[in-house]
């Protein structure tokens, strides 16, 4: 069985300590390829770092998050403009809207989102969203920019099932984390309506621990509990649920 974990913060300090014993769960618990999202233009060198140590199992994509946007966006956007010169990235992310935490920057946030959008068009490379407190604004914003065959996934999905379709509809992929093992959560409801073509499995480490590991430090290994939890949902065995899951994020992100 393989299972690929489309998004894992690993080179972040809370993995400083024990970075390559996490991987090495990672892979003895049949997880063979860790997606790197990138946050800013301070997160690329530790992030690059850790895919030089670790060719073929991690990968990263570059883009800036929505929490880090500032009134200096306009610096952050070409540094990361000159690492997508210089490196294969295989994603553009994780880059969106956050109307959660502080909203001082809103209309810059949409600003970035946008202008990564075209990027992503531009290289033909997915983009990987955050959409917190978001998912309708971000659907409007696709929509207004007019471009044409963008392809993605909603990282950490907690919208309804009408949002979740919408999404499906324009080619989006729903992402599938440790909030689908909570027991507050609904999120099992809208999983349970969807083909299971449409969802990918991520982690995001070291948030969002699973079931039965809630409130812990997340990393990769961790990524089985949901997949267990899928596998129960859609009522296929953990094998087949890995085997579709890992062939949407391969194909998605055109991994070899």
């Amino acid at each position: 069985m393989q299972l690929i974990d489309s998004h894992a913060h690993l080179y972040l300090p809370e993995f400083d300590d024990d970075r390559d014993e996490v991987i090495s769960r990672a892979l003895n618990n049949d997880v063979a390829k860790m997606l790197l999202p990138n946050i800013d233009a301070g997160s690329v060198e530790p992030m690059m770092k850790l895919v030089n140590k670790y060719p073929g199992i991690c990968y990263p994509m570059i883009g800036l998050h929505p929490t880090s946007v500032d009134e200096n966006y306009r610096e952050q956007l070409a540094t990361i403009s000159n690492y997508l010169k210089k490196n294969k990235f295989v994603a553009i992310g994780e880059i969106g809207i956050d109307l959660y935490w502080d909203k001082s920057y809103i209309r810059e946030q949409e600003i970035v989102f946008r202008e990564q959008l075209i990027i992503a068009a531009e290289k033909t490379l997915p983009v990987v969203i955050h959409s917190r407190n978001s998912i309708d604004e971000i659907i409007n914003i696709l929509d207004d920019t007019g471009i044409k065959n963008l392809r993605g996934v909603f990282h950490s999905f907690t919208g309804s099932i009408e949002q979740a379709r919408e999404i499906i509809k324009r080619g989006f992929f729903i992402g599938a984390g440790g909030i689908l093992t909570f027991k507050n959560s609904d999120l099992d409801k809208v999983i349970a309506e969807l083909d299971p073509g449409n969802i990918i499995l991520e982690t995001d480490s070291p948030y969002l621990a699973p079931v039965p590991k809630r409130g812990k430090r997340n990393e990769s290994s961790f990524l089985k509990y949901t997949a267990e939890k899928l596998a129960g949902i859609i009522n296929l065995s953990p094998e087949e649920t890995a085997i579709i899951t890992t062939s949407n994020s391969i194909n998605l992100f055109k991994l070899d």
